[in-house]
């Protein structure tokens, strides 16, 4: 009852400091700040109360003060300390999803919605800045976040998204578009996720590290085009695409495998019976 009391009394404070903040002639870009520390129950550190409340397990709570601290930080156009508060209120919201799902308790999706939000605006703010590598990995964290509760749907365009954002980084965009792949893969989707080997495979080929006057890739370009070729060939053998509809890049792909153009006269038997014991 006394924690009861000293929050009413304390609530109590601040209402009547609303009120009289109301009548100030206070400047326009720092009203929303005063506002923002007296609804944040008048602590000095602005961030006090999220920092209370996610300790105490109110993580819904705790996001909503990260927004409030997202709105004021906004005002002041203050893009960082915006991206920032918007993050940790993602972070909390999505917090707060997860533990619901393990205590199985009923809900819509609430506290899930408010943290795609909450990525979609600091994303935003990002790009904004002009630092598309902060976007992406925020791109990448929802799309983890989403493919770990058995949503690989819906994380597909997240890491695509990251994807297009890291151009710059051809590494980091195979990934993501490795990521996507899987993500097909689980929606039982097997033509897009074919569709995404290929065009890691060409992307290798154009941006990636080349030995000198060959085409041949290197380093972890040569092993992500190893990885694409194998689930290439996989993809095609579940899929069995009619000759009419085979890509030529496809055709090639099933030709280099095919037994009919096994001779062995002429290949290396031994590489073939090496293959063979470590894939049994």
């Amino acid at each position: 009852m006394a924690a009861d009391g000293d929050f009413l009394a304390r609530y109590r404070a601040v209402s009547n400091k609303l009120k009289n903040g109301r009548q100030l002639c206070s400047p326009s870009h720092t009203l929303p700040l005063l506002y923002c520390n007296l609804l944040l129950l008048d602590r000095p550190d602005s961030g006090q109360l999220a920092k209370e409340l996610k300790q105490q397990d109110w993580l819904q709570y705790a996001a909503f003060c990260n927004l409030a601290m997202a709105r004021c930080e906004q005002t002041l156009f203050n893009a960082p300390g915006e991206a920032l508060a918007l993050t940790d209120a993602a972070r909390l919201f999505l917090s707060s999803e997860k533990e619901n799902r393990a205590l199985q308790a009923p809900g819509f999706d609430e506290h899930l919605q408010a943290a795609l939000n909450c990525y979609s605006f600091a994303i935003k703010v990002y790009i904004e800045m002009n630092q598309p590598v902060m976007a992406a990995s925020l791109c990448l964290e929802l799309g983890n976040a989403l493919k770990e509760m058995n949503r690989p749907g819906e994380a597909i365009v997240h890491y695509q998204r990251a994807a297009e954002l890291q151009t710059q980084t051809p590494t980091e965009a195979l990934l993501s578009m490795g990521d996507m792949a899987t993500c097909k893969i689980l929606t039982r989707d097997f033509d897009g996720a074919l569709s995404v080997f290929t065009d890691m495979q060409l992307l290798c080929q154009e941006k990636g590290l080349q030995v000198a006057g060959t085409s041949t890739p290197v380093g972890a370009f040569l092993d992500i085009v190893a990885k694409c070729e194998i689930s290439r060939v996989l993809l095609l053998m579940l899929l069995e695409p009619p000759p009419q509809k085979l890509l030529p890049e496809h055709a090639q792909t099933l030709e280099r495998y095919a037994w009919e153009s096994f001779d062995p006269h002429s290949q290396d038997t031994e590489s073939l019976k090496s293959l063979q014991t470590e894939l049994w």
